[in-house]
């Protein structure tokens, strides 16, 4: 599997997984998630050329996308009172559902995680819903602590 950044020619295959990632939070928090994907084609090549939001795609042989990795540079100059560290947040994170348990998964976090240091941040970050249990013991397993917590009350 090898790890490089999202091409245009990726948008198809990048376009499936966001429907599988959607697919488990709406049937997890059918009244938060509707069914569909969290980007459109048009809003996916707008990203691609942003340099703040990298996107990553796990490839496998025949370069097709087995998984990506949206992230998003963050820092808060000049805030009251949050230091001004950069951090890379990823924004999302999946792989294609007939290729788990092959540790893709687990390269594409590595392969944040490396680019981040490359770039001088002091961490990565991410939020995971609760109804997501294989994702939250997944992050886990690669060693992310909570950071914070969100709570509602439905009312």
């Amino acid at each position: 599997m090898k790890i490089r950044r999202a091409k245009e020619k990726d948008i198809p295959e990048i376009l499936e997984l966001l429907k599988q990632v959607n697919m488990v939070h709406h049937i997890g928090r059918p009244d938060l998630f509707n069914i569909g994907t969290k980007y459109t084609k048009e809003e996916l090549v707008l990203l691609l050329q942003n340099s703040n939001r990298p996107i990553f795609c796990a490839v496998d042989e025949k370069d097709q996308t087995k998984g990506y990795a949206f992230c998003i540079f963050q820092q808060h100059p000049d805030d009251n009172i949050l230091t001004d560290v950069k951090t890379l947040y990823i924004d999302d994170l999946c792989v294609d559902e007939n290729t788990r348990g092959q540790h893709i998964g687990r390269q594409l976090y590595d392969h944040v995680c490396a680019f981040a240091k490359e770039q001088g941040c002091y961490n990565v970050t991410l939020n995971v819903w609760s109804c997501n249990e294989s994702a939250m013991k997944f992050y886990e397993s690669c060693g992310l602590k909570p950071q914070k917590i969100g709570m509602e009350n439905i009312l």
